[in-house]
């Protein structure tokens, strides 16, 4: 019976590895990387509130976050998994405040009645409505179709992406295209 560690996982070094990425991009570095820490940052935001599905979606990104600026690592600063699991921590956060932000901008469109004092702020929402709906029929059916599962359908993106048999890059360069229309063309109204 072995010890439960390979003599691969052994000779890891991820200050090694964070190296190789800085000085010539090495993919192979990357993998390894990856690899070593992927679950564990999943791990981390799964014990911190988030969905197995949303867990593995920024772990992805803060490793490719990683990848990409690896040449700011400082050893001397803090450890390389220090440096990835804040980094993992802030795209959370972030990640929850545009949740946040969009439920809220969603809701205060959606539901007019909640604020409305005076004839003049309701009349403003409705027409604050039939704008969005105006702009919301202009929008490409691909795109109408994942801003109906993501903010009446209450769908995170990966499942909206294993829905529709699309990539999780396409379900969310898709979203924000028509998140970003549909505020272009309410707020230019208003």
């Amino acid at each position: 019976m072995s010890s439960g560690h390979s003599p691969e996982a052994a000779e890891i070094d991820p200050e090694a590895l964070i190296a190789r990425i800085v000085q010539s991009q090495d993919r192979s570095a990357f993998e390894a990387l990856f690899i070593a820490f992927a679950p564990r940052i999943k791990t981390y935001l799964m014990l911190r509130g988030a969905s197995p599905d949303r867990s593995e979606e920024l772990a992805q990104e803060t490793l490719l976050l990683v990848w990409r600026k690896a040449a700011s690592f400082d050893p001397e600063r803090a450890s390389l998994g220090a440096w990835m699991f804040a980094i993992a921590r802030n795209m959370r956060i972030d990640a929850l405040r545009r949740e946040k932000s969009a439920r809220n901008y969603a809701l205060s469109v959606h539901e007019p009645g909640v604020e409305e004092t005076t004839p003049h702020t309701a009349s403003e929402a409705a027409q604050t409505q039939a704008r969005l709906r105006e702009a919301m029929a202009e929008l490409p059916p691909e795109q109408m179709e994942i801003v109906q599962l993501s903010f009446y359908e209450d769908k995170p993106q990966a499942e909206i992406a294993a829905q529709l048999g699309l990539p999780l890059g396409t379900v969310k360069s898709r979203l924000r295209l028509a998140v970003a229309k549909l505020r272009g063309r309410v707020g230019a109204l208003s």
